[in-house]
């Protein structure tokens, strides 16, 4: 498994969140994305198999994996289930394919940081 590493940045810290939001913001459409995202599952990130498809012809339903027609969205959708899931453990492959969409790390450091703290009040919610 490959990890992002954001450290090692001569010491310096990255940025406070009030300069990510600066640097790189996303739209109202971006952030919809990325909520939803919240309640896929990690298995709608692998394509359907022969028997889901299978199910879905014979007994109706959409057993399909849900991907968005916007290739770009798509990537945010895939990036945001896998930090809704596993946090910054990202694989190398996915945050190549979130920048060859268009997004650069002030986006992927902004996503990060908002779902850790949606991640943090889940958790706190949990707890009590």
């Amino acid at each position: 498994m490959a990890y992002l590493d954001l450290g090692g940045f001569n010491g310096q810290p990255l940025a406070t969140s009030g300069a990510l939001e600066a640097a790189a913001t996303l739209t109202a459409l971006e952030w919809q994305v990325v909520a939803i995202a919240q309640r896929d599952r990690l298995s709608s990130l692998e394509a359907p198999s022969r028997w889901s498809r299978f199910f879905a012809l014979f007994f109706g339903g959409d057993r399909a994996s849900p991907r968005l027609a916007d290739s770009k969205l798509e990537a945010l959708r895939r990036m945001a289930v896998l930090a809704w899931h596993k946090g910054y453990a990202l694989p190398k492959q996915e945050i190549a394919a979130f920048h060859e969409s268009g997004y650069s790390i002030d986006h992927l450091e902004l996503l990060l940081a908002r779902v850790s703290q949606g991640r943090a009040a889940l958790n706190e919610g949990r707890a009590r």
